[in-house]
């Protein structure tokens, strides 16, 4: 049977996308796959590895073979790598924490981001760089880097700015990893309160677990539950960003973006269905799995996209701004804690 000619020519188009997209995206999956290599080796942060594997290969953004697939990787495999994210959170985790928990982790959470923002106009950095590297800090080190950078509105400085945070919360991170179990030992901690304190100030998932599981097996799973509920809240706080940018664009005369972007709706729908039930278990270990491969992946494309000479003109002031607000939600988490009774 002979097909409509519009379902031909989208057909060709479609064709001639996925041909245009498939050199760059493989080279992002590939150098995925050596960070993800040199990681379990060799015991390296596997997002630190695939942003300077990135950075070493930035002349490929450049080649008309491989920039279009690039880019699409960086943007496109990015968002859906955070949506699927969703299919890891419940309303039952929520719950088991206890509210007080809860309470101290949206204090956290909003009180990080209101510093930060504050801090950058003592220090000359913009509002936009400002909760960028806050509202990391505060949810989920580069991953919420990455959803709130898809969010706020592009200039010259979006792709180096994205970068420096990525890069920034990755290695504080991995000093956290070292350094926060040793802290928690010597103020005598018990374990659940030792992996309470880890699971809500660490920046990322994989230095959570490594620093957690690094004290004991109670530890490591109080701070993986902990750091799993602040993920939780990257949906509402992207939402609360494009909200406040949708008022500026439109009151500029810009476009008015979407009130709950598609990725962010993504999140959501697959964190009701977790909560419901409706997810088989192997399925969730399988989108939790792809949504690693998927973010690892955008953040290697992210790099491969941006110049390191662009990093260093970001000065002392963006370091010192992501240093401060880290220093500052561990502060208020220890405080926090010092009021709640999470022994067992």
């Amino acid at each position: 049977m002979k097909l409509p000619p519009l379902t031909l020519a989208s057909g060709q188009q479609a064709a001639g996308r996925a041909k245009a997209y498939f050199p760059g995206v493989m080279i992002a999956v590939l150098v995925a796959l050596a960070a993800q290599f040199v990681a379990e080796h060799y015991g390296a942060p596997a997002m630190l590895m695939a942003l300077l594997f990135g950075i070493a290969l930035n002349f490929l953004s450049e080649e008309s073979a491989t920039a279009t697939g690039i880019g699409f990787t960086a943007r496109s495999v990015l968002r859906f790598g955070v949506a699927i994210l969703g299919a890891r959170i419940s309303v039952e985790m929520l719950t088991s924490l206890g509210w007080g928990m809860i309470a101290l982790l949206v204090l956290g959470v909003v009180a990080t981001i209101v510093f930060g923002v504050v801090l950058a106009r003592f220090i000359g950095q913009g509002p936009r760089f400002a909760i960028l590297t806050a509202g990391s800090v505060a949810i989920c080190g580069a991953s919420a880097a990455m959803a709130i950078a898809a969010v706020l509105p592009k200039d010259e400085k979006s792709e180096r700015n994205l970068l420096f945070t990525v890069l920034g919360v990755t290695v504080l991170s991995t000093v956290a990893m070292i350094l926060y179990p040793i802290l928690t030992g010597a103020l005598g901690l018990d374990e659940v309160t030792a992996g309470a304190f880890i699971g809500a100030t660490v920046h990322d998932v994989a230095q959570v677990v490594g620093a957690g599981f690094s004290i004991s097996e109670t530890a490591g799973e109080t701070s993986t539950l902990v750091k799993l509920i602040r993920v939780s809240f990257l949906a509402p706080v992207v939402i609360v960003i494009t909200l406040m940018w949708q008022r500026a664009q439109t009151e500029a005369g810009g476009p008015r973006p979407p009130i709950v972007p598609g990725f962010v709706l993504g999140f959501l729908c697959l964190a009701t269905l977790n909560s419901l039930g409706l997810i088989p278990q192997g399925l969730g270990a399988l989108l939790a799995k792809l949504s690693s491969w998927a973010l690892l992946s955008a953040i290697a494309a992210v790099g491969m996209k941006t110049d390191l000479r662009n990093i260093v003109k970001v000065g002392g002031g963006a370091i010192t701004l992501i240093v401060a607000e880290t220093l500052f939600l561990a502060a208020l988490v220890m405080a926090g804690i010092g009021l709640l009774d999470l022994a067992p």
